[in-house]
C-alpha cells in the first residue's frame, strides 16, 4: 500500500509542475483524487499510469475552460 501512495505522490508531483502555471497545486491533487476513485469505480483499476492519463486529461479541459473564460483585450 505505501508503494502505491507513493506512485499517486509521483503522479501528483509531476502534474503539479506540469500545469504549474496553469492550475494552483490543490486544483491538481484534487484531479488526481478524482482520477483515481473514477477509475476504480468505472474502470476496475487504479494504476497510477491511468489515473495520470485520466487527471492530465481533467487538467487539459479545465485549462480550456480558463483560458475561455479570461477576458480578452478588444473584445
Amino acid at each position: 500500500m505505501a508503494l502505491e501512495q507513493q506512485a499517486y505522490e509521483e503522479v501528483t508531483e509531476r502534474l503539479r509542475k506540469e500545469f504549474a502555471t496553469v492550475h494552483p497545486a490543490r486544483t491538481v491533487t484534487r484531479c488526481v483524487t478524482v482520477a483515481l476513485h473514477g477509475a476504480r469505480d468505472v474502470i476496475g483499476s487504479d494504476e497510477p499510469e491511468l489515473v495520470e492519463k485520466i487527471a492530465r486529461r481533467h487538467l487539459r479541459v479545465l485549462a480550456i475552460v480558463a483560458a475561455e473564460r479570461t477576458p480578452r483585450i478588444g473584445t
